[in-house]
């Protein structure tokens, strides 16, 4: 239960803060000596913080389905299609090279460091005002593609992206994060597709159910937390801690 609610928590959090879950998860196996989760595990901690989005946007997800018959609908969801075009072709290409970073915990914090120069970055940015336009929305994929990487961020990199192209914070975090949820379901069954009977099994389904609830509390407040931040002017600190951490993980690897 204890390894759960750490992978859970870090689901949760990482996830939507800039910080990137997959980097710190690589981090907490190979220095905190928490084990990988199976791939029934971690499809469920997807999972849930698939949920705390859906709930954190529920007016807007609402909207969108009771408006597909109108073309205001279709063209978002169009966006949210092109958007995720960008990070399928570079899995189909890259899936293996990609999977050994993840044994990398060297690699990891290299990544996070980037992460973090990014991050830091976007103080310099002006603030915007502008919608999510296609160019926008593909520029935000594009983003969301290079963070397939172990130790970079998702949500840091798309919403660096949104605020290169002088996104409000308001549409740049919804857009960021619905855009996710194809991508997260995807991953999910893909990782579903992939896992042997016998890994399916290490952790029963009490705890299962437990960690993917505990993820999605967890993610819903660091949603509304992030929120709050990029409608600060504080949102670049996320990236000197991401170089710190790259910092820890390069030294201890």
């Amino acid at each position: 239960m204890l390894e759960v609610t750490i992978l859970a928590i870090l689901q949760g959090v990482a996830e939507f803060l800039p910080i990137s879950s997959s980097g710190h998860l690589v981090m907490a196996q190979n220095l905190l000596g928490v084990n990988e989760p199976g791939m029934r595990l971690d499809m469920f901690l997807h999972l849930g913080t698939l949920v705390a989005i859906f709930a954190y946007y529920w007016k807007k997800v609402s909207s969108l389905a009771a408006g597909l018959s109108g073309k205001e609908s279709w063209i978002y969801a169009a966006k949210i299609a092109a958007s995720a075009v960008p990070a399928i072709i570079v899995y189909a290409l890259f899936h293996s090279q990609i999977k050994e970073l993840f044994e990398s915990t060297a690699a990891v914090g290299a990544l996070l460091m980037f992460t973090g120069a990014v991050l830091v970055g976007t103080r310099f940015l002006p603030s915007g005002v502008n919608d999510v336009g296609f160019l926008r929305a593909v520029a935000m994929g594009a983003a969301q593609a290079v963070a397939i990487l172990p130790g970079v961020s998702r949500s840091g990199m798309t919403l660096a992206a949104a605020r290169a192209g002088k996104v409000s914070p308001e549409k740049a975090a919804e857009f960021s994060f619905l855009m996710s949820a194809p991508l997260i379901a995807g991953g999910a069954l893909l990782e579903t597709i992939e896992a042997a009977p016998a890994e399916d099994m290490q952790i029963g389904w009490g705890l299962t159910v437990y960690g993917a609830a505990v993820a999605a509390v967890v993610g819903y407040f660091s949603l509304a937390l992030l929120v709050k931040t990029l409608k600060g002017r504080h949102f670049w600190l996320f990236g000197v801690y991401c170089v710190a951490a790259g910092l820890f993980a390069m030294y201890s690897a």
